[in-house]
């Protein structure tokens, strides 16, 4: 996956682009909750990608850490000019956030939980909720599933998970974990950690808000 993001920076924010009402009215959304809920925070982004919601919320946030694996889509977030002072791109994994040095009172993760395999969302909330403070303010946002949008749907026997086979215009093909979440499974996910869950299920998006415990 991280090879595809890798490949793929240059073109990524593509996706945000798309002319079709609807999607670009629940993204605008979710760009005013993000913008919103960060009012003063300091946040903690993690999978920040190319630096495309983090551009907003630094527009109200006190500060971000906006972490990414992917050494060149942390070129292009950096490419945006976001001041110093409001924002610092680090490369790091999203699954040894226990190697931050310092805590934070807001978080979000966008189009990152549909990539993570479901036999390590719980560890992965673990370390997450880990360096943030009691009260904190998450939102996590990814896609409903809609068939035709994204490339190809797998399932395969033995596996909870399902996958995306995507091509570049090179033609190069990957397979990527995709998995899609009902309000059930995300309400099953967050609960153990979250007081005031609200969950938002759209045409094309979900986002989810609360606190943490």
């Amino acid at each position: 996956m991280k090879t595809y993001y890798s490949n793929r920076a240059k073109i990524y924010e593509e996706v945000y682009f798309r002319e079709d009402p609807i999607r670009q009215a629940e993204l605008l959304q979710i760009q005013d909750v993000l913008k919103e809920k960060f009012t003063g925070k300091t946040v903690l982004e993690v999978a920040c990608g190319t630096g495309y919601w983090t551009q907003y919320v630094a527009e109200t946030a006190q500060h971000i850490t906006a972490i990414d694996y992917s050494e060149e889509v942390l070129t292009i977030a950096k490419e945006k000019q976001l001041l110093s002072s409001k924002v610092s791109f680090v490369q790091g994994n999203a699954y040894k956030l226990n190697q931050l040095t310092k805590t934070f009172d807001g978080a979000y993760a966008n189009f990152w939980l549909s990539h993570i395999p479901k036999e390590n969302i719980f560890s992965f909330l673990e370390q997450f909720h880990a360096v943030l403070e009691k009260g904190s303010i998450v939102c996590m946002a990814d896609n409903m599933y809609n068939e035709g949008i994204g490339g190809t749907l797998i399932s395969k026997i033995n596996d909870e998970n399902t996958y995306k086979i995507r091509s570049l215009a090179d033609g190069q093909q990957y397979e990527i974990i995709k998995n899609y979440y009902s309000k059930e499974e995300l309400a099953a996910i967050f609960e153990p950690f979250a007081t005031d869950l609200e969950i938002h299920m759209n045409t094309c998006f979900w986002f989810i808000l609360y606190k943490v415990k």
